[in-house]
């Protein structure tokens, strides 16, 4: 979480997983005091963002979307994207509305979906999966389908939007930054059309690029020469 050395203390105590919240009896825990449980240590990317989701109270789509990318099932690139952006943003509009009771379906129909929109999606069909998924989100928030009408349009109304500002920084793909540019975008949208507040971290910073060979640096509205681990300012 914070790339301290781990310690492996001489007595259990209780302890808060950092990802889903549940608390368990560990020795083990790093220098500044985070604990993550062997379940979610182990667990695969979607799972472990399903969990996430289900363990949080957060209205901070972004906030939530910068936990689960230090999870190391999270690649720096990769389809899981596609399933993190719909997921946290399905969570807070849901807190924000106090409908938590409907989140477990939801999930369970945007990981469903979120599985259709294949890796390099971006590059081989010209939409890119972060952006696709704004979509999902406002698809499964309106219950719209093929046959709505206003709900149908502003479905693809958040998917044009989010991937016209994707479009704007050009190539190469960067899942982290593609995902923040769409959470962004649907942050906007969501307050605009569907008259939902969600917070918004409005200084975001991410120093992934040590991971990614292809960053922007300074390009990127996101980019920190920062090498410790990814804050939010």
């Amino acid at each position: 979480m914070c790339n301290e050395e781990v310690l492996y203390e001489n007595e259990s105590k209780e302890r808060v997983c950092y990802f889903c919240k549940k608390t368990y009896e560990s020795a083990i825990v790093c220098k500044n005091g985070h604990y993550v449980c062997d379940s979610c240590h182990s667990s695969d990317a979607l799972t472990a963002i399903t969990n996430y989701c289900l363990n949080s109270d957060s209205i901070n789509p972004l906030e939530m979307a910068v936990d689960l990318m230090k999870h190391p099932a999270i690649k720096m690139h990769g389809p899981e994207h596609h399933y993190l952006v719909p997921a946290v943003l399905s969570t807070a509009f849901l807190n924000k509305t106090n409908e938590k009771e409907k989140l477990k379906s939801l999930l369970d129909e945007c990981q469903k979906r979120a599985k259709n929109v294949l890796g390099g999606f971006c590059g081989f069909y010209g939409a890119c999966g972060a952006g696709v998924g704004c979509g999902i989100y406002t698809s499964l928030i309106q219950e719209s389908g093929p046959m709505n009408k206003e709900e149908w349009g502003l479905c693809n109304l958040m998917t044009s939007k989010a991937l016209e500002n994707i479009s704007k920084y050009g190539g190469p793909r960067c899942c982290k930054r593609d995902s923040f540019t769409a959470i962004e975008t649907a942050i906007d949208f969501t307050k605009e059309h569907l008259n939902v507040d969600l917070d918004k971290t409005l200084d975001l910073k991410c120093n992934f690029n040590s991971l990614n060979k292809e960053c922007l640096n300074s390009k990127c509205k996101f980019y920190t020469d920062n090498e410790l681990a990814l804050e939010l300012n």
